[in-house]
Formats: structure tokens, sequence, C-alpha cells
């Protein structure tokens, strides 16, 4: 299974939606707190890209000198229609600066230096210091995973159907009107989510028998997993 620091990792840098906890800021509207755009540095450190007005590019400001303590909340959707949509959320903290002279007119770039991170998501949850947190990289799969996924569920309703044949026992227990739908992919398998309702649901984890590191080998273990289902 992915580290939780590699789980925080990959979080941070997909598109799941952000915002920046600061002090003071518990009055703003969450849309002026979440970043234009984020991404991880060498040594781990986050930057973020905000409107030059934003309240945390003028809470950094202000700080100057002082070390400003923040939070980055990020929280995972699933990018299909499935009951309890949620995946996962994550806790970056660490401190905040202003990165004068970087961005584009009209926009600041802000540096966090990660102190510690918690993740709560499929796979549980996890503690990750910075230095897991700098060391990690993210899955090889998760700038493609939603389009994925949303293919998986829109052209392969059917293929998805068949994998019940491989939950031994457990399948009896399904019902034909049960609706399926891929939950989560990296490169160690595929998750589905079988329910009939809100109250009613459960995940079966397909796992590949090799981590694939890119689409081509996507394509075949999913081609693999499909036939054995049919077998």
């Amino acid at each position: 299974m992915p580290s939780a620091a590699e789980r925080t990792r990959t979080l941070v840098q997909s598109t799941c939606s952000g915002v920046l906890l600061i002090p003071g800021g518990e009055g703003h509207r969450p849309e002026l707190l979440a970043p234009e755009a984020r991404a991880v540095g060498p040594e781990g450190e986050i930057f973020l890209l905000y409107p030059a007005d934003a309240p945390p590019v003028r809470a950094a400001t202000h700080a100057q000198d002082d070390e400003l303590p923040v939070v980055l909340e990020l929280t995972d959707v699933a990018p299909v229609s499935v009951p309890h949509r949620i995946r996962g959320r994550a806790w970056v903290s660490g401190w905040l600066t202003s990165l004068p002279g970087v961005a584009g007119p009209g926009r600041t770039m802000l540096r966090l230096e990660v102190g510690e991170a918690r993740v709560d998501d499929l796979w549980g949850t996890g503690e990750i210091d910075a230095e897991e947190f700098a060391a990690a990289s993210p899955d090889p799969l998760h700038t493609h995973e939603t389009e994925l996924l949303q293919h998986l569920h829109t052209a392969h309703g059917d293929r998805l159907r068949e994998l019940t044949a491989l939950l031994g026992e457990r399948s009896a227990s399904l019902v034909p009107s049960r609706d399926v739908a891929p939950l989560a992919l990296d490169r160690f398998g595929l998750r589905v989510r079988f329910s009939s309702g809100p109250g009613d649901c459960f995940d079966a984890r397909f796992d590949f028998p090799e981590p694939v590191r890119e689409i081509s080998g996507l394509r075949r273990e999913m081609h693999r997993l499909f036939e054995a289902a049919r077998a």
C-alpha cells in the first residue's frame, strides 16, 4: 500500500480542493483561502499562488519576519457519483512566508515550510513529519486518475459489474440493482464501491500483481483484471 507520506504528497500535488487556514481567518469565505495553484519544491516546501489581495497574502505580509503558523487543509472527493464521495482529507501544518516578485502581476507566491502532516483516507490514518513528506513522491497515476475513473464509470460499467465474480462468497449477497462504481486508482490497484443506497455499500480492492508506473502498464493490468473476472 502507499505510505502515508506518499498519499499526502499525492493530495497536495493533485487537483483536489484545498484551503489555507490562517490565524483570524475564520470569518473569510473558503474561496478566498483557496490557492489558485500549488506545487512542491525540491526541499518539500509547498508553493501557493494567490491574488495579491487575498487574506493569506495580507496575513503573511503583515507577519513579515515573524513565523505565521498555518494549516493547508485538503479534501479529496471521488470524481464519479458514489455514496459518501469524500475519499479523504489531509492537513499540512507549517509556517507561511511571502515571496515578493516571484509571481506575475496581481499575484503573490507564498511559501509553506512544512512542519508535519496528517492524512485520513480510504487506507486509514497516518502522521507524517517534514522529512518524510519531502522524501515522498506522488503516485505516478495521479494526474490521470480522474479521467480514467470517469471513463471506466461511463464506458465500462458492464466490465466493472463482472468484477463481482472475484469477490468469492461475498458476491452471493449482491443484488442486480446494486450500483458499481470505480472509486480510486493508484499504481497498486483499483478500488470499487458497491452500493444499493447510502446506507448499504462496501468497497472491494483489486490489487495488481505488480505496481504499474505508466498508462501502458495500467492498460495491461486492467485487461488482465477483467479477463480474470470472465474466466
